[in-house]
């Protein structure tokens, strides 16, 4: 991705329309689950901002989306994140198959809560 992103609409708006699709939906699954959070684009990518610093990445590429970086995690969330850990830090969702929105909802709000943010929601 050699491209130069303004904002996150163009952003997402430089892939096909099916990967549109999943990039929109995680990018409104995240701000659903941290309400008042902003965004820009920093490391040629999407962040999310909350409190004025970067809490979450989120990327699309050819197979998968990608989420960044991973929380400090209970037993549970950690056996769920175990498919998708591509790498340290790293989530990679393939396009081929459902991506687990409510999934990415709990890592954003685990990485709010380990920041010391009060979210709701399990």
């Amino acid at each position: 991705m050699a491209e130069k992103f303004s904002n996150v609409d163009d952003y997402i708006a430089s892939f096909p329309e099916d990967v549109r699709t999943i990039l929109q939906e995680v990018r409104r699954t995240i701000h659903n689950a941290i309400p008042g959070a902003g965004e820009q684009i920093s490391y040629a990518i999407p962040a999310i901002m909350f409190e004025g610093h970067y809490l979450v990445y989120f990327a699309g590429w050819k197979h998968h989306v990608s989420l960044y970086p991973l929380p400090e995690a209970d037993a549970a969330l950690r056996h769920d994140l175990e498919p998708y850990v591509a790498a340290k830090g790293t989530l990679k969702f393939p396009l081929g198959k459902p991506i687990p929105y409510d999934l990415i909802a709990r890592v954003v709000r685990a990485l709010a809560r380990q920041r010391g943010h009060d979210v709701t929601g399990a």
